[in-house]
């Protein structure tokens, strides 16, 4: 049985590894004539509507951007429509939670990213979301 792949989550945090995860999900999207939906998760809870925001809050949501920003330039030049994602909480439950809720075809992500020290071989995000999802994931080294 064939699986068709036209939504593919692609959790992104900055780092080199999650930018890899990235240009495999660009070459597979070409192939496959899918989309890409980046996912950045800020660690912090979501701010309410009427509350200030902070300063850490105000860095995260800047820094969400800019990888955005990045990444769907990239995207496109490879003639890919990317879409972006901010969600909060904890990353690792949160990127299983959105490609299950949000019914995506596949799930692509570094093996490392910015916490690369937790774990040798597999960043513990990654090892966590190969082994919760009930989608289909790629780690790409």
């Amino acid at each position: 049985m064939a699986i068709k792949i036209k939504k593919i989550l692609v959790p992104l945090d900055g780092s080199e590894n999650s930018f890899r995860g990235l240009d495999a999900a660009i070459h597979m999207a070409r192939e496959c004539n899918a989309t890409i939906t980046g996912l950045y998760v800020a660690e912090i809870t979501k701010p309410k509507i009427d509350d200030q925001i902070t300063p850490l809050e105000k860095t995260l949501l800047t820094n969400a951007q800019k990888i955005m920003k990045k990444a769907k330039l990239r995207s496109a030049q490879r003639g890919i429509l990317f879409y972006d994602r901010i969600s909060y909480g904890d990353a690792e439950r949160r990127i299983v939670d959105v490609a299950e809720r949000k019914n995506f075809d596949l799930v692509v992500i570094g093996a490392r990213g910015r916490s690369a020290a937790k774990e040798v071989f597999l960043g513990s995000t990654s090892n966590f979301v190969l082994h919760k999802s009930k989608k289909p994931v790629l780690i790409v080294k």
